[in-house]
């Protein structure tokens, strides 16, 4: 059989399975075994055992599990209303501070933990019943948690980079340091956004009273409330950026530090402990099938001559390396909207990181130009990942899903607009990794 009849009938399967709503792990490692076994024959099987031994043996991975726990720790420890009650003392009395420094929060957030969701779950919780109380618009509060939340996969420590890094073989640590200029390029157009907007038409969101403002000594002597997400955001990414500890490292200092910053603001206890953990190994379990799943459908894929296929057949259009990298953005856009970051990732890697390379594309720029795209993914319907978060946050206040979506579509522009500014200016990702990391 044709390798052409080949690709077609191992995607056209893979989609159909999807669609059935399956669990994306089983239907990559599944369809990836069946096609392996009907067209390469029992010697395939072997790509299982090898598949499942790489992944045991990739000590980059050991992160993972400690990032996601430092995560989920962040939520309970305490951290969230401080860190809420700088920003609302320092912004709050602009129009739209409340939302702009909600923004900052998530950015900080971010900074600490890697994963969407944490900004999205601490900021809404606490924000959001303060903005609405303040009459602040609706779309303009939940649009500013959700689009700050969705900074977690670029921000550094970021478990989308590091499981890019160890698929790329590209260093974590470039990778990190090419995640926070565009990050808080996007920060800043967020709040910029914010500010204007509501600069224009007050009624969005309303300053806060002159009788609920606080003094210079109070805002100050608030400040103690950044002191420790700022030491955590040193000892993790500060660790890595010096070259004192590998990844695998700060994120075990990360997660001890959080459990202490848990501890002082009393909120250590054994049920918080257990939870946690439970959660953690649930979404690690998660993230490992996955990677299992599709690390044995790219071995066959590969194994069978179809990749390499593909990739003749893209470098083969007479096209230059611009239109080919346009083409793989829409498509992690056009995915972004049903699936989420890692297996997009784990489905596309294997086939545009090798055409990348070959088309002389950095990798190093190519893996922060999918953080930026995997933002997107975490607001696109209908599947975004931070619109049922958020769904889940509302559940008791008078929001509909249609203004959930409604609300996130400016937020989508300027994560476009800061996409394309990435990709005419690839500085903006490469010059701090290639300037620190020579």
């Amino acid at each position: 059989m044709s390798v052409e009849l080949i690709t077609i009938l191992m995607f056209l399967g893979m989609l159909l399975l999807l669609a059935s709503g399956l669990p994306i792990a089983f239907v990559l490692g599944g369809s990836g075994l069946f096609f392996g076994v009907l067209f390469w024959g029992p010697a395939s099987l072997h790509v299982v055992i090898a598949n499942a031994s790489n992944l045991m043996r990739a000590d980059l991975l050991i992160a993972v599990p400690l990032f996601i726990f430092m995560a989920y720790m962040l939520e309970r420890s305490g951290i969230s209303e401080e860190l809420y009650g700088v920003m609302h003392r320092w912004m709050g009395s602009l129009k739209g501070g409340l939302a702009a420094g909600t923004v900052v929060g998530c950015t900080i957030i971010a900074a600490m933990s890697g994963i969407s969701t944490a900004g999205v779950l601490m900021m809404g919780i606490i924000g959001l019943p303060a903005m609405l109380h303040r009459h602040y618009d609706k779309k303009i509060a939940m649009g500013a948690i959700m689009a700050g939340g969705a900074l977690g996969p670029l921000i550094p420590p970021s478990v989308v980079m590091i499981i890019y890094a160890m698929l790329s073989g590209q260093s974590i640590g470039k990778l990190f340091m090419g995640g926070m200029i565009p990050g808080l390029i996007l920060s800043l157009l967020f709040i910029a956004y914010i500010l204007i907007r509501c600069y224009r038409n007050p009624a969005l969101g309303p300053a806060l009273p002159k009788d609920e403002r606080n003094s210079w000594k109070e805002k100050f002597v608030a400040l103690k409330g950044i002191i420790l997400p700022g030491l955590l955001v040193v000892g993790v990414l500060g660790s890595i950026f010096t070259g004192i500890a590998t990844p695998t490292e700060a994120s075990a200092v990360g997660s001890f530090g959080v459990i202490l910053a848990a501890g002082m603001h009393r909120k250590l206890k054994t049920e918080v402990l257990k939870t946690v953990s439970l959660q953690t190994l649930k979404t690690t379990a998660m993230i490992m099938w996955l990677l299992f799943g599709a690390g044995v459908f790219a071995s066959i894929y590969q194994g069978i001559g179809a990749s390499q296929f593909i990739q003749n057949l893209i470098k083969s259009w007479p096209v230059n390396a611009w239109v080919i990298l346009i083409l793989i953005q829409l498509t992690w856009f056009v995915l972004g909207c049903l699936m989420d970051a890692i297996s997009i990732l784990m489905v596309t890697a294997p086939i545009f990181i090798p055409v990348a390379r070959d088309l002389g594309i950095d990798l190093l720029w190519f893996g922060v130009l999918y953080a930026v795209n995997t933002e997107m993914g975490y607001l696109t319907p209908p599947f975004g990942v931070n619109l049922f978060v958020m769904k889940g946050i509302t559940q008791n206040m008078d929001i509909t899903m249609e203004e959930i979506y409604a609300s996130i579509w400016p937020f989508l522009c300027l994560q476009a607009l800061g996409l394309f500014l990435l990709m005419i200016f690839p500085e903006i990702g490469t010059w701090l990794p290639n300037y620190l990391l020579k």
